[in-house]
């Protein structure tokens, strides 16, 4: 491998080759990863201060939910569409945009006045946000040749880490600073990120880049129909809402409706927004319902246990944001190992153990605490369920890649994209339903109860995904 070292850009000819980790490539993943990391670390970091954001902005708890659903329904409207501009405005080029959106836009949330101009802005942050997964994906394997498949793998490595100190940090800046800090902290991070791209990432190739259409009409049809739904759901968790008033009803309509005509469109459009074999293809179809459960259930369901500690046990907004700790630890150790076994050991064996896993620790959620403290029962049976994300992660990321590593933007877009669907479903009913409950705490564990039950109804979905050994 030939290295040339210009100003402003390292550029490795023939990248595509070989299957080790260079200092070259160990700092082209260390910029992506960075990135990666800020955006996760922005997933969790508000979980913590949802009641803060609640009482401070003057809103009821389900609105002040919506900081975290707004980003997720951001991310589900852009994130395809960002697997496009990936391919076709280049990797690196493209991962700059989005780190630039993102910084600005976390600036203007900690600036926000009130909780309604908070959730736009969240919306427009994500749109940043979706784009750094394709195009950190791209770039790895654009550049990573055979130890793709490892270095994708690793990227389950990164998310645990927000997941870890994000609630650590919401809490720092909830009781000792204030919530608007959990959004200022990404604007240094986001010009490191630019400097490191410049530094590290090779510039984009000419003939790498595709020719392709954004399919306008297919965004807004999927878009109209995201928040359309959003808006029916979050209405029952108002006060005095109800299934039978015009204001769940219309836009539940207008939500079906809408998403109806996104499955028809893209079925008779030459170049859809979304092709649809990504969406219920042999193999696509089995990939994808995975990705929607565990973004369920470790994404949605996981960032509200802060909150159930609140609620349930009294514990601090400072104690249960270190409940994750235990989980973020167990998914950086457990999915380094494996992604590095993933060639032996396949794609559908991690995904069984790693079901039993989440499933074990939400049901543990649910229970009273046996022989332990509240802060260590929570924190053991998030334990199990960063067990059993680490065993799956490097499965989940890799099952879809390797059908079609030529689409590999659009196809990292995808996987997040099931992965926000889920995590919006979960956290959106969950606290429309807590909205209703007399007794919010004891209600989320039942939910915690019901979700367990469900994931091990739900496994024999994992026979179908594609199996696959070796690299790819």
């Amino acid at each position: 491998m030939n290295v040339t070292v210009e100003p402003q850009t390292v550029k490795i000819e023939e990248s595509g080759s070989g299957g080790g980790f260079g200092r070259h490539r160990i700092a082209i993943f260390a910029t992506v990863g960075l990135a990666l990391l800020m955006s996760s670390l922005d997933g969790t970091i508000v979980a913590t201060a949802l009641r803060t954001i609640q009482h401070d902005l003057h809103t009821s708890i389900n609105w002040a939910s919506w900081v975290i659903t707004a980003y997720s329904v951001g991310l589900v409207l852009a994130l395809s569409v960002s697997g496009k501009l990936s391919d076709r405005l280049g990797r690196r080029r493209f991962f700059i945009i989005s780190v630039v959106i993102f910084a600005t836009s976390s600036l203007l949330c900690g600036l926000a006045p009130n909780i309604y101009v908070l959730i736009v802005l969240r919306a427009i942050q994500a749109v940043g946000g979706s784009g750094f997964t394709p195009s950190a994906t791209g770039i790895i394997v654009e550049n990573f040749g055979s130890a793709r498949d490892k270095a994708v793998g690793l990227f389950g490595t990164i998310f645990p880490v927000g997941a870890m100190v994000g609630p650590i940090f919401g809490g720092l800046f909830v009781t000792y600073w204030t919530w608007r800090g959990i959004f200022f902290v990404n604007v240094p991070i986001g010009a490191l990120l630019i400097l490191c791209c410049l530094r590290f990432v090779p510039a984009d190739r000419e003939d790498d880049r595709r020719k392709m259409s954004v399919d306008p009409k297919g965004m807004a049809l999927l878009g109209v129909g995201v928040v359309a739904l959003m808006l029916a759901i979050s209405f029952l968790g108002e006060k005095g809402g109800s299934a039978a008033s015009p204001l769940f009803i219309v836009p539940g309509l207008v939500g079906v409706i809408a998403v109806w005509q996104f499955g028809r469109h893209i079925h008779r459009t030459a170049d859809p927004l979304i092709p649809p074999r990504f969406i219920t293809g042999r193999g696509f179809g089995a990939v994808n319902a995975v990705n929607f459960i565990f973004g369920g259930a470790v994404g949605g369901l996981g960032s509200l246990v802060p909150l159930y500690a609140v609620e349930r046990y009294k514990i601090s907004a400072l104690g249960s944001g270190t409940l994750l700790t235990a989980r973020g630890v167990a998914v950086i150790v457990v999915s380094s190992f494996a992604a590095m076994a993933l060639r032996r050991t396949g794609y559908r064996l991690p995904l069984y153990v790693g079901a039993c896993f989440i499933a074990a620790g939400m049901a543990g959620l649910a229970f009273h605490p046996v022989g332990l403290s509240p802060f260590a029962w929570l924190a053991t049976s998030s334990c199990l369920v960063g067990i059993g994300a680490g065993v799956s992660s490097p499965a989940t990321r890799n099952a879809g890649l390797q059908l079609v590593p030529d689409r590999s933007a659009s196809l990292a877009a995808m996987r997040s994209t099931g992965l926000q669907v889920g995590n919006i479903t979960a956290v959106s009913v969950t606290t429309a339903l807590l909205a209703q409950s007399a007794m919010p705490g004891l209600f989320q564990g039942k939910v915690y109860l019901v979700f367990a039950v469900f994931l091990v109804l739900c496994m024999p979905i994992i026979s179908r995904i594609p199996e696959h050994r070796g690299s790819w």
